[in-house]
């Protein structure tokens, strides 16, 4: 926080809430939810480093999703879904899809968002069976309309990512892509509120 003081709601409980604390308060949030892909891009960098075992760090696979989406010519907002689709692994060792997909929902299509929030089930069929689980738990959503693209994403982008060797983007490269996409929600309750 800076030096400066700033305009601050009254209220102690939002049932004391005014017209003039909220306005303050949407005042504060026009000017910091715009800037929300600055900060994931900045929880994104903690990967950085994150091996766990696997032949690249965390963020490099990161980056080699999201390059491989962009040299297939997928959209932007698939691209930075692929970029943050594991982002959730420093917060949330059991359950990262459902962090990424948490972070993205507001700025993606449903399809997109589908296959972040289940891409962890899908990513399975290739190694679930050296854990112990079972390799086709991912045919519980045969059937649903995003199978066959959560499917494809795992297949095309996410479990051959993991090669040392491989010309990836650097994050600069993806920098512009994330703040456009976090500017403005596409659905979100907010959205009407924060224009």
């Amino acid at each position: 926080m800076n030096d400066q003081v700033m305009d601050r709601a009254k209220f102690h409980a939002m049932t004391e809430g005014t017209q003039a604390d909220w306005d303050i308060i949407r005042g504060e949030a026009l000017v910091h939810s715009p800037q929300g892909g600055k900060r994931v891009l900045d929880h994104l960098r903690l990967l950085d480093g994150d091996v766990g075992g696997y032949p690249v760090d965390r963020f490099t696979h990161s980056l080699q999703t999201a390059t491989r989406a962009y040299r297939d010519g997928r959209s932007e907002s698939y691209i930075v879904m692929a970029l943050l689709h594991d982002i959730g692994d420093t917060l949330g060792a059991y359950n990262h899809p459902d962090i990424a997909a948490a972070i993205i929902k507001p700025f993606v299509s449903e399809e997109e968002h589908w296959i972040c929030e289940q891409h962890g089930i899908f990513q399975g069929y290739y190694f679930f069976e050296y854990l112990g689980l079972d390799r086709d738990m991912r045919e519980q959503y045969r059937g649903h309309p995003h199978f066959e693209a959560c499917a494809d994403f795992c297949a095309k982008y996410d479990q051959n990512s993991f090669d040392p060797n491989y010309d990836t983007a650097p994050l600069e490269f993806f920098e512009p892509m994330v703040m456009k996409l976090f500017e403005k929600p596409k659905r979100s309750i907010y959205k009407r509120a924060l224009a």
